[in-house]
């Protein structure tokens, strides 16, 4: 078995990988698979084009796109050893596509392939290594994260319909507020993953422009014409996904900018789903001591010495997810400063940190809206018990009685351990005549409180 990963006389990859091993024995992290795939969708479609461009003949052409779809399939994935912190253009990652590229070729040709001249031709690891990243990025948010979000957003506006009248006690700043229903709550979560979908859309056509065609410098340097707007037409065609080339190629390499702003845009996504989940966990504390307001699904056991002790698995794990999420954006915004003229040189840990978010952030939502939103129960007795007996109820007194008698009112409801409207009564405003009793209950009902004569219900997220 060679170091390559197949039977053959000698490892698939060459003298730079070899070097690369050596310098760089680090974390023993690899450069991230997506990356690896995307790179290979270019060498595959670079050889192509540099055929028809007169770059190379039409049997190396072949024979290098063939053997880069072989990567692409998920072959030879051992061959690709490098640590991520590594040449901070991530050449080393490059050569490592190159070489293996070029010896794959070689055994179908039957003749030597160079990893520089053939495999590499029309290209430096400055402009294909970011342009990698970014295929391989956006290839993830459109074709997973973003279809996990609008499974979230699915499932809470289920969940928010199911539960449209469940009327609750609203809080602001952990201290009870006036009533709110269970159904808005959960629509205005799903609302927040609505928004994060549209964050990431409004940065895609920066994070989709591509540098490929600046080659070492941002100049185009031994590039022949029209070779990087076919190349990028091409991956656009294979993939899907709205590629085109960067519109300053200066820009377009030595900056990694929208790399930065993507990685931002997740690290809000983190935080709303923080939210989220400190809803739930706060809503499902108790069973006894607790608000108890829903119950989440019993995925395990949720105590090694408690019995009978079930825990918010899910939102914990989720709001981890999100803690390494802005950990990592922070990552991302340190290496995107860490360029100087023509080229950034932390390319390699922004391309291990981005995909790493968006496919943290892909499984994670899923999980919370499969094993957690669809399954929980809300005890709606319990929450209607609350949305009555607080004290906040005293704000829909403000028009009758005024601010200051409202709130004299909500502090004897407190003293004395009794409702707003055993209070409102207990302090003579039925028996004055300022309120009847029909207004009075029609006035508290936490439900109709939550619906304001003249407010227009939004629209679902």
């Amino acid at each position: 078995m060679g170091k390559g990963g197949g039977m053959s006389q000698r490892p698939l990859w060459g003298q730079q990988t070899e070097l690369a091993i050596d310098n760089f024995p680090i974390s023993g992290e690899t450069m991230p698979p997506e990356f690896l795939k995307a790179m290979a969708q270019i060498k595959a479609e670079a050889a192509l084009v540099n055929a028809a461009l007169g770059v190379l003949d039409a049997s190396m052409a072949d024979a290098i796109s063939d053997a880069a779809e072989q990567v692409i399939a998920g072959d030879h994935h051992d061959a690709f050893p490098l640590d991520v912190f590594q040449t901070g253009s991530g050449t080393s990652s490059n050569m490592n596509m190159n070489e293996v590229l070029a010896t794959l070729a070689e055994r179908t040709l039957g003749r030597p392939v160079h990893p520089n001249d053939h495999v590499n031709a029309s290209q430096s690891s400055n402009d294909t290594v970011p342009t990698a990243i970014a295929l391989a990025a956006t290839d993830a948010i459109v074709h997973r994260l973003m279809p996990a979000l609008w499974h979230l957003h699915g499932a809470l506006e289920r969940k928010g319909l199911e539960y449209a009248d469940a009327v609750k006690a609203g809080r602001t700043h952990l201290v009870d507020a006036v009533p709110v229903t269970l159904g808005q709550e959960l629509h205005g979560h799903a609302a927040q993953v609505a928004r994060s979908v549209e964050r990431l859309e409004s940065t895609l056509p920066r994070l989709a422009e591509v540098p490929l065609g600046g080659t070492a410098a941002g100049t185009g340097i031994n590039m022949p014409a029209g070779f990087a707007a076919a190349v990028i037409e091409r991956l656009a065609d294979r993939t899907g996904l709205p590629l085109v080339e960067a519109r300053n190629h200066m820009e377009g390499n030595a900056a990694r900018d929208a790399m930065v702003e993507t990685s931002g845009q997740l690290r809000v996504l983190a935080v709303a789903l923080t939210k989220i989940c400190n809803d739930l966990r706060w809503m499902s504390s108790g069973p006894r001591a607790g608000l108890a307001e829903i119950r989440l699904p019993e995925l395990q056991k949720g105590s090694s010495i408690m019995p009978g002790k079930v825990n918010p698995v899910i939102p914990e794990a989720v709001l981890m997810v999100c803690t390494q999420v802005v950990g990592n954006d922070t990552a991302i915004a340190w290496a995107g400063a860490s360029g100087s003229f023509e080229l950034n040189v932390q390319m390699p840990v922004i391309a291990r940190n981005l995909l790493e978010q968006i496919r943290l952030l892909t499984n994670a939502t899923r999980l919370l809206a499969d094993r957690c939103i669809e399954g929980f129960e809300a005890d709606v007795d319990r929450m209607r018990e609350y949305a009555e007996g607080t004290t906040a109820l005293a704000t829909a007194l403000n028009p009758y009685l005024g601010y200051e008698e409202a709130a004299e009112i909500a502090k004897h409801a407190l003293k004395s351990r009794t409702s707003i409207r055993a209070a409102t009564e207990a302090r003579g405003h039925l028996e004055s005549g300022r309120l009847d009793a029909e207004t009075l209950d029609r006035v508290l009902d936490p439900l109709r409180l939550t619906r304001p004569p003249g407010r227009r219900e939004p629209p679902l997220a």
